[in-house]
């Protein structure tokens, strides 16, 4: 089964074709990094304008690339949520667009989910049930229990700031540039963490808080000059400890077989590290470049709801405020 995934829940316009939910025959990926980055952030009308010039070409693209006609296609999964209301607009209403063309079935994705299902392409192990999964991206840090496929309980999620968006705000502050992660993790790469920033480990939850954290380093660089590596090392170390701390610690609670890791922070090398030479059981990580938002998760994820027989629905809106669990 071939499934084509359309991903547009934020900026970066995606299409993929993906064979029985492991096999990645494309993953193509329209980045909208440089039209952001002169204002230090994503702007939603920005965006969603430049997804309706660039879907079409990056569908072509995507099908070219993995050598398939409309004919080959057997379904098509597209992103409804969470996401920038725009920009998802954009994505489903292609493809319910195309799905009505080609007389496909067509299935909304949550892209939480489907960060998860990252995990199923490109490695040569797939998750262990049940498993830990912790999300952490630019706008979500939760901690979700899976049991089995489709089968997820939400253990915590950040009462403030994500993970992503403190890094991106931790960048605006030291002068480092957007996107904040990289760059981040770039500059700590030539620093130490000298600096003792504050955890907010939330005793007695799975919740995270990182706000404190990005206000810590704010009044710091207010009071005295600082250098941007140290002050970078100290920042990502504080967020790395404290992801890594409570996922360990719950898996300890829970028993689960594995931890597996999606969303865009996990690129960073630091955490994967960490998270290998601290969990006390096996963790599973997508290639750093299926971590960043892609549509060959969200085919992935297309396949297995294919699978359980989920019909079309043509009247697949949008939500833009969708979780998971």
């Amino acid at each position: 089964m071939k499934v084509l995934g359309i991903e547009t829940s934020c900026d970066e316009t995606a299409t993929a074709v993906v064979e029985n939910g492991r096999k990645i025959r494309s993953n193509v990926v329209a980045s909208q990094i440089d039209i952001h980055a002169r204002y230090g952030g994503i702007v939603p009308e920005v965006a969603s304008r430049q997804h309706l010039l660039t879907i079409i070409p990056v569908i072509n693209r995507a099908m070219v690339e993995a050598e398939v006609t409309w004919q080959d296609i057997d379904g098509v999964a597209v992103t409804y949520g969470p996401g920038l209301a725009g920009s998802l607009l954009v994505g489903v209403n292609t493809a319910k667009a195309i799905a009505w063309a080609k007389n496909l079935p067509v299935v909304g994705i949550n892209h939480l989910e489907a960060h998860i299902y990252a995990n199923w392409l490109g490695n040569d192990r797939v998750p262990v049930f049940p498993c830990l999964c912790l999300i952490v991206s630019g706008g979500h840090s939760d901690l979700i229990l899976m049991k089995g496929q489709g089968q997820f309980k939400k253990l915590g999620r950040t009462r403030d700031d994500a993970a992503g968006e403190a890094l991106d705000k931790a960048a605006r502050i030291l002068g480092l540039g957007y996107p904040g992660g990289p760059a981040i993790e770039q500059a700590a790469k030539h620093g130490t963490p000298c600096f003792t920033f504050p955890r907010a480990w939330l005793r007695g939850s799975y919740d995270f808080s990182f706000s404190g954290l990005k206000t810590s380093l704010w009044h710091l660089a207010q009071r005295e000059q600082i250098s941007q590596a140290d002050a970078a090392a100290s920042f990502q170390w504080a967020i790395v400890d404290v992801l890594v701390g409570k996922t360990v610690e719950a898996a300890k609670q829970l028993g689960v077989k594995q931890i597996v890791l999606s969303g865009g922070v996990t690129a960073n090398q630091k955490l994967r590290k960490h998270f290998v030479d601290c969990a006390p059981v096996p963790v599973l990580i997508p290639p750093p470049h299926l971590c960043t938002d892609n549509a060959a998760m969200v085919a992935a994820c297309g396949y297995y709801h294919l699978q359980t027989g989920e019909s079309s629905n043509y009247e697949l809106d949008v939500v833009p405020s969708l979780s998971l669990g």
